[in-house]
């Protein structure tokens, strides 16, 4: 911008807040609309940003090539060890299957099992929240996590849980992420052979760690606590997940349900569903949260910026004659055009001021209602200069319009 642009502005500066003074109320009302705008719109991108990212986190499986399904046994002569043995057996040498396993809960389903660990023994001692996930010796492969540190369970480690047991295995395999809140003051290569506690006082001896592994609950603020059991579940009802190679994932599906189905018949199958199909609808919600905050965003921007184009087209017709005069005393056109420009921006500087404080306010009321995080400092300044350029482009049209008007518009009497 040239020094004498500059000048000139600073020179009507005066005038235009004076003019705008003699009508409060329109340049009020939009300035008050300017501020309601920004603080919705910051807010909504806030947490579709956030929204975003957690529907973009890994879950630490082969999710293209994963799928589940449940077996609910009856009858007298069912024998859910010999079922589970023998189903296992019958998919794990079917070709394209790379691996399965009984589970008792799926990553991002939303349901599943937790307990709470501790460092030390005793009711009294804090706990960290972990999903636990109840595996056999294939859970790695079938999983497709890394170990990073320790050993992988054997054949050996697995035990049989029936709706009796009250106790834990002695090994368990956790995930990084666990390890860091058990031990946040040591290196996480360090915690395996250590020991935690569970149900306040049964020690458990960290065997080993894995990379990544979400829980079942897509929303929880410690989604990759997750702990693996070695057990197998003695019941009627019990759960697979198998991997398959890459892209037989939906040639296998309904081959696997016609062979288990044939295999035993003192069962009920249901429930296949694969891991794509499960992310997509544990995260329905958000992705409609996405599609309501965008179009109210894209509602009020056009709300706002057609209360801008009202009001300075209301402007520019009750002053033509002013204008008209300006421009016979040797306004040029852009003198008219930098007249409503600067005149906008004023209000919008008043508006997106008070919509800053409108933004921090709101998302105080958000993280302490709804437990939603801290927005960034950096949306609001970035959403006050989205607003001031929304403003400027809206008040442009009329702007352009006001310059056209004729210096002879000044001599009508009419």
């Amino acid at each position: 911008m040239s020094n004498t642009t500059k000048t000139a502005i600073n020179w009507e500066v005066g005038p235009i807040f004076r003019a705008l003074m003699r009508n409060k109320v329109g340049a009020f009302l939009i300035a008050i609309q300017i501020a309601v705008t920004m603080t919705i719109i910051v807010n909504s991108v806030f947490i579709i940003v956030e929204r975003s990212h957690k529907m973009q986190r890994e879950s630490g499986i082969d999710e293209d090539n994963t799928f589940y399904l449940s077996s609910l046994g009856f009858g007298n002569n069912f024998n859910a060890k010999v079922s589970i043995q023998e189903d296992l057996n019958l998919l794990r040498n079917l070709p394209g299957v790379v691996d399965a396993m009984q589970i008792n809960a799926i990553p991002i389903s939303g349901s599943g099992w937790s307990m709470s660990l501790q460092t030390q023994p005793g009711a009294e001692y804090d706990g960290v929240g972990t999903a636990v996930y109840m595996v056999d010796q294939n859970a790695l492969n079938t999983l497709d996590v890394e170990l990073i540190a320790g050993e992988k369970f054997v054949a050996t480690d697995i035990r049989w849980r029936d709706e009796s047991t009250g106790t834990w295995p002695d090994k368990i395999i956790i995930t990084k992420s666990l390890a860091l809140s058990l031990f946040p003051d040591d290196e996480w290569q360090t915690v395996v052979g250590k020991t935690v506690y569970i149900n306040d006082v049964e020690p458990m001896t960290i065997g080993g760690i894995i990379d990544q592994l979400q829980a079942p609950w897509t929303d929880w603020d410690k989604v990759e606590n997750v702990m693996l059991s070695p057990e197998q579940m003695d019941q009627e009802s019990t759960r697979y997940i198998i991997r398959t190679e890459a892209g037989r994932r939906d040639e296998l599906m309904p081959q696997i349900e016609e062979l288990l189905a044939n295999s035993n018949k003192n069962r009920i199958l249901k429930g296949m569903r694969s891991l794509q199909e499960t992310r997509e609808r544990s995260y329905r919600g958000h992705t409609a949260m996405i599609k309501i905050l965008s179009t109210i965003m894209v509602i009020l921007t056009i709300v706002t910026a057609l209360g801008i184009v009202g009001m300075a087209s209301f402007s520019v017709n009750q002053r033509k004659k002013q204008i008209g005069t300006r421009r016979a005393l040797g306004a040029s056109q852009a003198a008219i055009v930098r007249y409503f420009m600067v005149e906008n921006l004023l209000i919008s500087t008043v508006g997106v001021v008070f919509g800053a404080l409108l933004t921090i306010g709101l998302n105080i009321v958000l993280v302490n209602v709804f437990n939603l995080a801290k927005i960034d400092w950096y949306y609001v300044p970035i959403g006050m200069i989205v607003l001031w350029l929304v403003g400027q482009i809206a008040v442009f049209g009329p702007a352009k319009k006001a310059a056209t008007i004729p210096p002879a518009l000044a001599t009508r009497t009419v």
